[in-house]
């Protein structure tokens, strides 16, 4: 245990377009080499693609997506006795979300040609459809946990 005092959480501020903090957290997550206007403008191109595709409102469909990532289960390394065993532990809320933003902008990344924002805005009504490759990580994630039931008792 650190013999310091644990950081203090920041208040994340709400962007400006939607007043939604989780967008700014998206934001934050996307942005390279502090270039925050244009991840900005990549996360509400990316918004506004999704609207015209899918019919549904935008913002909506980004919580959707978003929900439909987050996992609930996790494995997590434990050292026992000279042996290393996969313990499944329960995602604390602020993990869950920030493992979702980050599966979700992997992803996006790993899609085929075409900007960033055509990739993440796919990204996102295919993960609000229940489908594509961050829903698949997500997936996978809870099949390892559940796979590993049995060191459950290792929990710590």
């Amino acid at each position: 245990m650190s013999r310091r005092s644990s950081a203090i959480k920041r208040e994340v501020v709400p962007d400006f377009k939607y007043n939604d903090k989780l967008v700014t957290q998206f934001v934050s997550c996307l942005m390279k080499r502090g270039k925050r206007s244009t991840a900005e403008q990549i996360m509400y191109h990316a918004l506004e693609i999704a609207e015209k595709k899918s019919g549904q409102d935008g913002l909506e469909l980004f919580h959707k997506a978003l929900n439909n990532v987050k996992p609930v289960l996790e494995v997590r390394s434990r050292r026992v006795g000279g042996a290393t065993y996969q313990v499944p532990v329960e995602v604390r809320p602020s993990r869950r979300v920030a493992l979702a933003i980050r599966w979700m902008i992997t992803f996006a990344k790993a899609r085929g040609k075409g900007a960033m924002a055509e990739k993440l805005a796919a990204e996102m009504i295919a993960a609000a459809n229940n489908e594509g490759a961050s829903i698949k990580k997500k997936e996978d994630t809870h099949k390892m946990a559940e796979a590993n039931k049995a060191f459950a008792h290792f929990r710590w």
